[in-house]
């Protein structure tokens, strides 16, 4: 998809600095703000320093004056929990800040950030402030664009106030040069580029090396949903946190239907005989995410040309869609956003089971999205919010989702949560969730805990009726289920479904570390059965070779249950995903039996299978694979209860198309 933006009036760039500006200077009003294409600013990433003059109207407010490159990456220069922060990318996955105090409201300050490849500086008014320590290791800045005002892709961070005189240099100022740009007088150290309202003109933006650059303005959250056909089903390919060794990431792989955190991803709707699905799309170039929309039709053996829904602007999987279906047939998604640099949506289909258009509902931000219908009451979605790390949340609708609830806490344990949660026949929602401890940092996660609330939200109690003080903060709260973190255990979320009488079944995966290979293992997919009275601990003896193996579990009766993941060692062995198995018990867990391989031979990882709600034989999960140490071709799957494997089309010619049956 090619960005599109809006020519706007640009600033003139000058020879000569100034001191405190006169007059209003560029305005921002909280809404726009400006880009500049990041072939054009060439930073050098271990060498550069960054000036602006800043009028704030509310200094408490987070907001940005300068950035480059997605929320903790590359750099950053912004207000953040009262603070003015240089923030840089120093390493791979990792960053640091200095601080400076926040401006005073409406007064004209100067602030000037500096890195040297060692040490961040941030100084007001000339003055010195602040330093951190980062050495340097990486390549260089991503060819990422320039904004000033906002997080590129974001609307909640976008500055309220002016700016003037906006300098980056290719060098490490110093401090008597810092002064001397307070002052008004010129440095020329590798002076990169000026932006000023001075000499304000419609010709173009002139760079002080004489160089043309574009200045645009720029709308930072797109609200205009795309709803256009495209051409075949390609998922995204996404990695997390380079590890230094032969897996090559913490985790990575085609992701199209990731995570365990975002669900539903399908819903079987009998009224139509279809199951609609959507999933983390991407064009050619695996250049950025797509949310995608389409549905397989049970009555002709079809799946329909996808919808293109909108493009989320980053290529992290974290942003993947959930759908929702409400009690008129009307199809929702809910869009994600890893953090809160990027907005998150909620649309709406025009027609009820019909995917060809969708008008946006609502905007704002939330992570791990997992809503659930009620009818006649509205929505509840469950979701984690990253003030200022992974709280649970909830927020409530009217019955036809159109209004939406303030945001209330669940619980905040520590460093917070990762939960997976779910519905029973309408009746009651039930989370199950584990804890980020405080002194280990948000690699490790660990206890399993679990709640319920019978009545859309309002009171919570333990599986056995005990009522719970909201929100939950306390570690050893009657909530815990199982304690793993004096065994030093991480647990990961995979799965919660109910019985026949509403008892929970949670599925999670145990291992001894968050890094990749071996040496944590074994992986095991351990169930917690709530028998009425307490918890069964169920290990189902299956082991595979990941911390982020993903799969299902469905409870067919009160006896059979099933499992279908990727349990076995792939073509890339110990990172996330492997061959797709199917496991059966029939006495409600006590043994298990692979009753079926669903793939083998595969050239690259099969991972995260996703039950569709009210889950259709012929549809009855649906995954993707992708290469785990490199980026790939990521392809869309799904599998019947029987245990054929279909792999949908990567190019489409016609509205419909016929899956292609995976020959074993």
């Amino acid at each position: 998809m090619k960005k599109m933006f809006f020519v706007f009036v640009c600033m003139l760039g000058v020879l000569s600095l100034s001191a405190r500006p006169v007059g209003a200077g560029v305005q921002f009003n909280g809404s726009a703000a400006f880009k500049m294409s990041g072939k054009s600013v060439a930073l050098n990433a271990q060498n550069f320093t960054v000036s602006a003059w800043v009028k704030v109207v509310d200094p408490k407010r987070n907001q940005m004056f300068l950035t480059m490159g997605a929320p903790n990456k590359d750099f950053t220069f912004y207000i953040y929990d009262n603070k003015v922060r240089m923030l840089v990318q120093y390493a791979d996955e990792k960053y640091g800040y200095a601080l400076a105090p926040i401006p005073v409201a409406n007064v004209w300050m100067h602030y000037v950030g500096t890195y040297d490849g060692k040490t961040i500086k941030v100084y007001q008014n000339g003055v010195l402030k602040g330093t951190k320590s980062a050495v340097f290791n990486r390549a260089k800045f991503n060819a990422a664009s320039l904004v000033l005002g906002a997080y590129d892709g974001s609307d909640e961070r976008i500055m309220k106030g002016a700016m003037d005189d906006v300098c980056l240099w290719n060098s490490a100022l110093t401090e008597d040069q810092v002064s001397a740009v307070f002052k008004g007088e010129l440095v020329d150290n590798n002076l990169l580029a000026q932006w000023t309202l001075r000499g304000y003109s419609d010709n173009g933006l002139t760079a002080v090396k004489g160089k043309k650059l574009s200045l645009k303005k720029y709308q930072p959250a797109d609200t205009t949903l795309i709803n256009e056909k495209y051409n075949g089903f390609r998922g995204i390919w996404y990695y997390n946190q380079k590890s230094g060794d032969e897996y090559v990431y913490k985790y990575s792989g085609g992701l199209g239907t990731y995570c365990a955190k975002h669900r539903p991803l399908a819903w079987y709707a009998k009224e139509v005989d279809k199951t609609f699905f959507c999933y983390g799309g991407t064009d050619e170039d695996n250049s950025t995410l797509l949310h995608m929309v389409s549905y397989y039709d049970h009555k002709t053996g079809m799946v329909a040309r996808p919808t293109l829904l909108l493009d989320k602007k980053t290529t992290d999987a974290h942003d993947n869609p959930v759908l929702n279906i409400d009690d008129k047939g009307y199809i929702w998604i809910f869009s994600s956003s890893h953090g809160t640099g990027r907005p998150s949506f909620i649309s709406r289909s025009s027609k009820p089971y019909d995917i060809d258009k969708f008008e946006l509902i609502w905007k704002g931000n939330y992570s791990y999205p997992q809503p659930m219908y009620y009818p006649g009451k509205g929505f509840m979605l469950m979701h984690t919010w990253y003030k200022p790390e992974r709280g649970m949340f909830l927020m409530t609708s009217n019955p036809d989702g159109t209004k939406w609830s303030e945001r209330k806490k669940l619980s905040y344990i520590e460093r917070g949560h990762y939960q997976v949660s779910n519905a029973w026949q309408s009746k009651k929602t039930g989370t199950a969730f584990n804890m980020h401890p405080k002194a280990k940092g948000l690699n490790w996660r660990t206890n399993l805990y679990y709640m319920e609330s019978d009545d859309f939200g309002e009171t919570w109690k333990t599986a056995d009726g005990t009522v719970l003080k909201m929100p939950l903060s306390d570690a050893k709260c009657p909530a815990l289920v199982a304690e793993y973190e004096s065994k030093g255990r991480n647990v990961y979320m995979k799965d919660i479904q109910f019985d026949s009488k509403g008892n929970p079944i949670i599925m999670v995966v145990i291992s001894k570390g968050y890094e990749a290979g071996p040496k944590n293992g074994p992986r095991e997919w351990m169930l917690f059965h709530w028998n009425g009275k307490g918890w069964d601990t169920i290990n189902t003896g299956i082991k595979s070779g990941n911390n982020y193996d993903t799969g299902s579990v469905y409870v067919e009766s009160d006896t059979a249950w099933r499992i279908i993941g990727p349990t076995r060692l792939g073509p890339q062995p110990y990172n996330p995903g492997g061959e797709i198995s199917m496991w059966l018990t029939e006495d409600a867990g006590k043994n298990w039996k692979e009753v079926r391989k669903l793939t083998e031979g595969s050239e690259r990882n099969q991972t995260y299978v996703r039950e569709p709600i009210n889950a259709h034989p012929d549809f009855y999960g649906i995954w993707a694979d992708g290469h785990g140490r490199k980026p790939s071709e990521s392809s869309i799957f799904f599998c019947n209860k029987a245990g054929d494997v279909f792999c949908l089309p990567r190019i489409m010619k016609a509205d419909f198309a016929k899956p292609e049956p995976l020959v074993k």
